[in-house]
């Protein structure tokens, strides 16, 4: 059951280096302007780098992540979460939530966690259109649209989706 809390708590997701910063200013704007709170993670133990030099610092770790806390998780991409696309703890972390009934998104280069995780196995997915190899050699169903919802887990190819794949994250909440 989620208190009025949950429903507005929102954990993105930010890689330690190289983060899509366009996609998270995006995103947190979004999340912002619909009164939710967001909480930033990371394995970073300080700050978190984007990709154009910006500076974030998350509000929690990886081992300090309960998914009951949160309505949602939200997966930042860029280069820099392509070094997680085989993190086993991240991995245990969005099957957590999906577990737990919460929505899993990401975007960009992101989605391939997600796979990889297994969380795409029975859903149409999209990604960055470079990465929609990791996607096929994986057995996923690759579509090319800007934004997919599919059973609770929400793929997007990128910045330029950005604001409506944060909208579609706000829709599946309520």
């Amino acid at each position: 059951m989620q208190n009025r809390f949950t429903k507005n708590s929102i954990l993105i997701f930010l890689a330690a280096n190289n983060f899509s910063e366009e996609e998270y200013l995006i995103v947190k704007q979004v999340f912002l302007k619909a009164n939710k709170k967001i909480f930033i993670t990371s394995d970073s133990n300080s700050v978190c780098s984007g990709d154009n030099g910006m500076k974030v610092k998350a509000d929690t770790e990886f081992l300090n992540i309960n998914e009951m806390n949160f309505t949602a998780i939200v997966l930042i991409g860029g280069k820099g979460s392509k070094d997680y696309w085989d993190n086993e703890t991240l991995w245990r972390i969005v099957k957590n939530f999906n577990a737990s009934g919460k929505i899993v998104a990401a975007i960009c280069s992101a989605p391939i966690i997600l796979a990889r995780a297994g969380l795409l196995s029975k859903v149409s997915a999209t990604c960055w259109t470079e990465d929609k190899i990791e996607l096929i050699k994986l057995g996923i169903k690759y579509n090319d649209r800007s934004v997919i919802a599919e059973k609770g887990v929400i793929t997007s190819d990128g910045p330029r989706s950005a604001e409506q794949f944060a909208e579609t994250v706000l829709n599946m909440i309520k």
